[in-house]
């Protein structure tokens, strides 16, 4: 019977969090990382994603924004990739305001919301934890929460946090900490290949309009 109900707990954990089971592992150059770092020169925080089902309360996948030296997302076993997005194992660079809208409406659909709780640190505990995210290395499948979790409690002054593999159970660890939280709600369909696509669009014209003005200094210097 125990092993019976410990399957059962098994078969209902991988459906909680189907939201974090990407199969690919990206690695992008050091040359596109260099390229794509960002940072706004703004105060260091961490932000934590929790992505929740509408109909059950239950969480879908957790991610982390990181505001260091430079902004990335740490985005466990996470399905926001695509040609143009530069990745690294489990690391997404050159997250700007764009980025970052994209990357939250993107979990955001009819079925999930995103609760985003943002958390000014220290730039000490923000640069930990961007270096700790960028040597983890690819999570495996539905580990997202548990993942995330033991990288926050490794930095200085989140030593409370317990490693958890349900991403609510992290977000209400996190709250006690005191972040600014709030929710997005969005009611398109599953299907959110539309972000990705409206960022690829809006990053072919950027690079374009990049181009030409880069072109048209040449020919002035000419």
């Amino acid at each position: 019977m125990g092993s019976v109900l410990r399957l059962c707990a098994a078969l209902v954990l991988s459906a909680l969090l189907a939201g974090c089971a990407v199969e690919e592992v990206h690695t992008a150059t050091q040359e596109d990382i260099r390229a794509a770092v960002y940072s706004d020169g703004g105060p260091p925080s961490l932000t934590l994603y929790t992505m929740v089902s509408n109909s059950t309360g239950q969480g879908a996948h957790t991610s982390l924004l990181i505001n260091g030296s430079q902004i990335v997302a740490w985005d466990p076993a996470g399905s926001f990739r695509a040609p143009g997005i530069v990745a690294k194992e489990d690391v997404i660079y050159g997250m700007s305001p764009q980025m970052v809208d994209y990357y939250t409406r993107f979990h955001a659909r009819e079925t999930y919301h995103v609760i985003i709780q943002k958390l000014p640190v220290s730039a000490e505990v923000a640069e930990q934890a961007l270096q700790a995210a960028m040597a983890h290395g690819a999570a495996p499948k539905a580990t997202c929460a548990q993942s995330t979790s033991r990288i926050l409690q490794s930095l200085p002054g989140f030593e409370a946090i317990q490693p958890t593999y349900y991403p609510v159970k992290l977000h209400q660890q996190f709250a006690a900490y005191g972040p600014e939280e709030q929710k997005l709600f969005e009611y398109d369909g599953d299907d959110k290949s539309k972000v990705l696509a409206e960022y690829n669009a809006a990053l072919v014209a950027e690079t374009r309009a990049r181009r030409k003005a880069e072109g048209t200094t040449v020919a002035t210097k000419n």
